[in-house]
Order: structure tokens, then C-alpha cells, then sequence
């Protein structure tokens, strides 16, 4: 078999679009979360799902040539690629299908501009700053907490394992979302104690979440803003969160947690780390979904320490774990050390791997 070539590879990227949307359209219609049951025929596929025979044949076709099912005549089965997009899988992305669908596909349109203008794309298209835009609607604000819950349980499963936080007896996890990344740091260290720190449109959902995993008597839910105050506590915990503001709305977060722990507060700042090379790596796709939609972006590690020098915090090491994503450590300065060394401009060397 001959390898395809650069047309044929080109004309598969300028396509991409049709094939996202075939993909959000299969998860909308529930087929994979049908199929988990078991073999169907198209037709009985189609009255469960409620869609057109004839159309959703076609659908299942070219997704069967992606890998996501398997044809017998008319009877199709669900793949493991597949799977990933049945509501019921434990590592499903549904949520995250169903977010990126509905919330980023629009505003992508308006890539061009964002290039020719600065401006971010969801601007233009939605009148607004997204985060603004989400969460002026409930279902917005449920929908994206449960998109970065299947982050956490899915891209960055196993994340903490291995992992010892700095000492400290309690955490404020900024920007907590349902709190799912701060249970999985407690699971870990059952001596710690956390605040879930959010904007009040997400309170109802974060205490949903910590009394469902049984974290109520460990886990205090604050509402809040992040640019103006956050709660005190030894550690900072902010959970892809950085990689969503341009850098001087991460200096107002940064500041914030800065005078609120003091000197010496730790930071464990969850974020995927772009490497100086060429090679793929998922901190690249990342970046070009905050181009589209917000200000923020991905940074390297030297991005990190003067992003975080500029607000009086020294970068102390970058753990590499078993994920896609680092756990940068990182300590509050105490200003009256005025004098910062040249080493605390550059890059830690200290990288640790699982």
C-alpha cells in the first residue's frame, strides 16, 4: 500500500471540519452510548437514536473508515475508539465532545480575524469575552465544568500519582470548577485539607460534586473572583487555569494568591508545557483552541518563570508526570528579599519523571 500524499493528506486536514462535526453529531444522537449494549442494525439504530435511516447510514459509514465502528452488512458495532464517546464509559469524552462542539466550533470561523486583529474569535462571534458569554446560562457553566471533569478523568487520570505536595495543611484549589482535580490531590494526602474557590454561577455544581465523592467535611466550597481576592491558604492549586488569560490577567491572578498565602505559599500550577522542539505535543493543539477563543495561551518553561517572576513567585522545579500535563511548583518571594538571583530568570533544570 502506498503512502498518500501531500494532496491527499491536505485534502484530509481541510476536511477536518465535516469530520468533527460527524463525530459531535454521532455523540449527539447517543450512538455510541446505544451501541454499548451490544451489535444493532442500522435500522433499529435509527428508531433508538432518532435520526433518518438512510442519513445515519451514511454517517456510520464514514466514521466506520475512522475507526469509531465496525460494519457486518447492516449490522454495526461499537469500536474502543468509539467507545470514548458513549455517555456511559468511564473514560468518556462525550462532555467534551458535546462543549467544544456547541461553545468553540462557532467562533473558530473567526480565526482570520483573530489573526489579522489580535482579537480573539469568540469575541467577534459571540459580542463578548467567552468566559462572559458562558456564563450568563446555567447549562453553559454545567457544561464546561463537566467538560474539564472529563479532562481530569480522562486526559489527566493518574496525574498525582507518586506525587507528594509540598507541607502544608491546607489547599485552595482557584478556579475549582466541580473540585475534581482538588479530590484527586486529597485522595493523595489524606492529611490536607481544601477550599474550592469558583465564581458564584459555579457554587451549586462544586457542592453537588464534593458531597457526591463524600469530601463535604474536607472540602470547603468559597464563591469568589479570582482577580480580586482569593482565600488564604499554605497551597495554591490553580488547575488549567493560567493557560486561559493573557499575561497580565495571570499577573492579577498571581498577585492575588500572592498577598492572600504570603511569603512563602506554595503554588502547584497544573498546565501543560510546551517543549522547544518541533516534535507534536499536545500543549501546540491546546494553543491554538486558546487562540480562537480566549486571550490566554500555552508557554514554555522559560515563559513560566518570568510570568511568574513578574509577580514576586520563583519558580522552583517542573514535575514531569505520567500525562500530558506538568505540575509546576512554584513559592511566594518575600518582598522584602528585593534582590532576585539571575538563576530565578532561567529555567529550572530539576525535571522529574515517573
Amino acid at each position: 500500500m502506498t503512502s498518500p500524499s501531500p494532496a491527499d493528506v491536505m485534502m484530509q486536514m481541510i476536511g477536518g471540519f465535516q469530520v468533527s462535526q460527524a463525530v459531535y453529531v454521532a455523540a449527539k444522537l447517543d450512538v455510541p452510548t446505544v451501541l454499548g449494549d451490544g451489535p444493532m442494525t442500522v435500522r433499529d439504530l435509527a428508531g433508538c437514536c432518532g435520526a433518518q435511516e438512510p442519513q445515519l447510514r451514511r454517517l456510520i459509514r464514514t466514521l466506520t473508515s475512522l475507526g469509531l465502528f465496525t460494519m457486518d452488512n447492516e449490522t454495526v458495532s461499537l469500536s474502543p475508539l468509539g467507545a470514548t464517546l458513549s455517555r456511559t464509559e468511564p473514560e468518556s469524552l462525550y462532555g467534551l465532545a458535546c462543549m467544544w462542539m456547541e461553545t468553540h466550533y462557532g467562533p473558530f470561523s473567526e480565526l482570520l480575524h483573530t489573526l489579522r486583529t489580535g482579537e480573539p474569535g469568540a469575541d467577534k462571534f459571540y459580542g463578548k469575552p467567552f468566559f462572559d458569554w458562558a456564563a450568563e446560562d446555567a447549562h453553559r457553566t454545567e457544561q464546561f465544568s463537566g467538560a474539564m471533569r472529563a479532562i481530569t478523568e480522562v486526559l489527566r487520570k493518574g496525574m498525582f500519582d507518586g506525587y507528594q505536595p509540598p507541607a502544608g495543611d491546607v489547599v485552595a484549589d482557584i478556579g475549582a470548577a466541580d473540585g475534581s482535580v482538588l479530590i484527586d490531590l486529597l485522595e493523595k494526602d489524606r492529611e490536607l485539607r481544601g477550599i474550592a474557590f469558583d465564581l458564584p454561577s459555579v457554587r451549586a455544581d462544586t457542592v453537588r460534586s464534593v458531597a457526591a465523592h463524600g469530601y463535604q467535611d474536607r472540602i470547603e466550597v468559597v464563591a469568589g473572583d479570582f482577580f480580586s481576592q482569593v482565600p488564604t491558604a499554605q497551597i495554591y492549586l490553580l488547575s488549567y487555569i493560567l493557560h486561559d488569560w493573557d499575561d497580565d490577567s495571570c499577573a492579577r491572578i498571581l498577585q492575588s494568591v500572592a498577598e492572600a498565602g504570603g511569603p512563602g505559599a506554595r503554588l502547584l500550577i497544573v498546565e501543560t508545557v510546551v517543549p522547544d522542539n518541533s516534535d507534536p505535543h499536545l500543549s501546540k493543539m491546546i494553543d491554538l483552541t486558546m487562540l480562537g477563543v480566549v486571550t490566554g495561551q500555552e508557554r514554555s518553561a522559560a515563559d513560566y518563570v518570568a510570568l511568574l517572576d513578574c509577580a514576586g513567585i520563583t519558580l522552583d522545579r517542573i514535575v514531569a508526570t505520567s500525562t500530558a500535563f506538568s505540575i509546576i511548583e512554584a513559592t511566594v518571594r518575600d518582598p522584602r528579599n528585593v534582590e532576585i538571583s539571575s538563576a530565578s530568570t532561567q529555567p529550572t533544570n530539576r525535571m522529574l519523571t515517573k
